[in-house]
């Protein structure tokens, strides 16, 4: 399959484009990566070099691919840090182009806002932006946790919390991905993620592998992961068990070499065979 992937780029680390990318290539796909900023290195670090990409920059960009008559084989958009509202823009338009050229393409919607340890970490005004704009537009998201309840404004604390909050989401896209779920009523030695769409769900837990500082970028990866199953097998639940085999596969390399950041190529055989499969549970 051929991915126009709008996301954030950096050149040491893997988040963003630098997460998507690899994986998708290693199971046989192309990648168009459109840059949204160009960092050193992610934020996370506290100190960076690099700049945001101007929207036009970005626009330009698309509007070449677009020119050499590809979006007509755009299979799926992805899409994830968002700067600013005019990149939001952008984002938008894009989206609109690759479904004019390709009805059948799909729009994966990473709506990039924080995370349970940090907090918010986008500006004032992007929670509105993907609430009110992307995603009623999109046809999967792919929330972790705290952007679960922050987009829906709902504690989630159980399963049922869980299945309620994502299917307030669903206005417009056909599937909610939770990329990282921690709920009371499930064994703390475990994470979990949730497919869920209008009429069903589907539940995975792994094992919790701990680091000293989690790295950067896991639902970058599981989000492309996840959407390229999905749209190859038409089955959420198979889709959720390979991307979650794949991403413990990669996070146990991760954690072996005592690295902080994602370890894609060190693992990739695991992005494609890993040892250990995990099968999803439908609810």
């Amino acid at each position: 399959m051929r991915f126009l992937s709008l996301q954030s780029h950096v050149a040491y680390g893997y988040v963003g484009n630098r997460a998507a990318t690899f994986p998708l290539q290693r199971l046989g796909h192309e990648v168009w990566a459109v840059n949204t900023v160009e960092f050193s290195n992610h934020t996370g670090y506290g100190a960076w070099r690099g700049r945001t990409a101007p929207a036009e920059q970005v626009a330009e960009i698309v509007a070449g691919i677009e020119a050499l008559g590809m979006l007509s084989r755009c299979d799926a958009f992805l899409t994830g840090y968002v700067g600013d509202a005019a990149l939001g823009d952008v984002v938008l338009d894009t989206a609109r182009r690759v479904r004019a050229a390709n009805p059948r393409a799909v729009w994966c919607c990473d709506p990039v806002l924080g995370d349970v340890d940090t907090g918010i970490y986008v500006r004032p005004g992007i929670d509105a932006f993907f609430r009110e704009r992307a995603i009623p537009g999109a046809d999967l998201v792919t929330p972790n946790h705290f952007e679960l309840e922050h987009l829906t404004g709902r504690k989630v604390t159980t399963m049922a919390e869980a299945l309620a909050a994502a299917r307030l989401l669903l206005a417009g896209p056909r599937l909610v991905l939770v990329t990282s779920l921690r709920r009371s009523d499930a064994p703390h030695d475990q994470i979990e993620m949730l497919a869920v769409s209008r009429d069903a769900a589907w539940r995975i837990a792994t094992p919790l592998i701990g680091f000293e500082v989690a790295p950067n970028g896991t639902g970058d990866t599981v989000a492309a992961l996840f959407a390229a199953h999905w749209i190859a097998t038409g089955d959420p639940g198979e889709a959720l068990g390979r991307a979650a085999s794949s991403i413990f596969a990669v996070l146990e390399v991760t954690k072996a070499l005592a690295e902080r950041e994602l370890q894609l190529v060190a693992a990739q055989d695991g992005l494609v065979a890993p040892n250990l499969r995990f099968a999803a549970e439908r609810l």
